[in-house]
């Protein structure tokens, strides 16, 4: 059992470090620094009287005495977490998700992993303008960059692929995206001289390639699992780009939100490693 004074914010930072196997990973996780979390773990080994981490070249591995206290504060998070999701009277807040067009599309094919079997209430925010997590227009965020604001905390996902793809490599007529994102730049520039058709959404650009009327580019995780579209070109390498999930920092330990980070987390890194 659990004997010390530590207050629940060092324990938690405690789980990061633990379930991240060191500083650097958890610092992402936990929107502190390196130093700082080094820092509270001594403090905490000295105030349970306990070595709990073997300092390593590559990270902290847990000692016999950390993979008890791991246990321990695991299941006093589950336990709290538990008795918040349990009280009948509360109506869960929404939880919102932020991203653009192609990242919405794939949660919603990916709704029964997303949700888990739990009672959430989702609201998707698809939109290439960035919803502000600090002032909580969104609950989670998925970024292209890494997070730098005070009091966000970022999740590397992985990287996006893009490529052309169509249903005929004889179709020479491209769908435009209207708009400044990077791939809708790229498209139109290259139609600029050639036959196009304009559409103001991307998944409309989809739709165009699927009925064999254009060729479009699309992030590789979305043209490689719909027949009959074939990729006509490798991956375009000026639009290849990071991702990165992004949370409040305090609003990510509510109930309602844990597993649903977790299960958008492990959706778009899957699928990023995939394409």
């Amino acid at each position: 059992m659990i004997e010390t004074k530590s207050d629940w914010n060092d324990l938690r930072l405690f789980l990061a470090v633990a379930r991240n196997g060191g500083l650097a990973a958890a610092a992402v996780e936990t929107g502190k620094s390196a130093p700082t979390l080094g820092r509270r773990m001594l403090a905490l080994e000295r105030c349970t009287g306990r070595e709990l981490f073997r300092r390593m070249p590559r990270g902290y591995e847990l000692t016999d005495d950390g993979k008890a206290l791991l246990s321990d504060v695991a299941a006093l998070e589950s336990r709290v977490m538990s008795l918040l999701a349990s009280n009948a009277d509360r109506v869960a807040p929404v939880v919102k998700i932020s991203a653009g067009h192609w990242m919405t599309y794939l949660l919603c094919q990916k709704m029964d992993e997303l949700i888990g079997g739990r009672e959430v209430r989702l609201r998707f925010i698809a939109a290439d303008e960035v919803s502000d997590i600090g002032r909580r227009e969104a609950l989670i965020g998925i970024r292209n960059k890494r997070p730098e604001a005070s009091g966000l905390a970022g999740r590397k996902i992985g990287r996006i692929r893009f490529a052309i793809y169509a249903v005929d490599g004889s179709v020479d007529i491209w769908a435009r995206v209207i708009g400044n994102t990077p791939s809708a730049l790229w498209v139109s520039e290259r139609a600029r001289d050639g036959a196009s058709i304009e559409v103001t959404s991307p998944r409309n650009a989809l739709d165009l390639a699927l009925a064999g009327k254009a060729r479009a580019v699309l992030p590789v995780f979305v043209g490689r699992r719909l027949d009959p579209l074939k990729q006509l070109s490798k991956t375009i390498e000026e639009l290849e780009h990071e991702q990165w999930l992004v949370t409040h920092h305090e609003d990510r330990f509510m109930p309602e939100a844990r597993s649903v980070i977790d299960n958008v987390h492990q959706i778009l890194r899957e699928n990023c490693r995939e394409g």
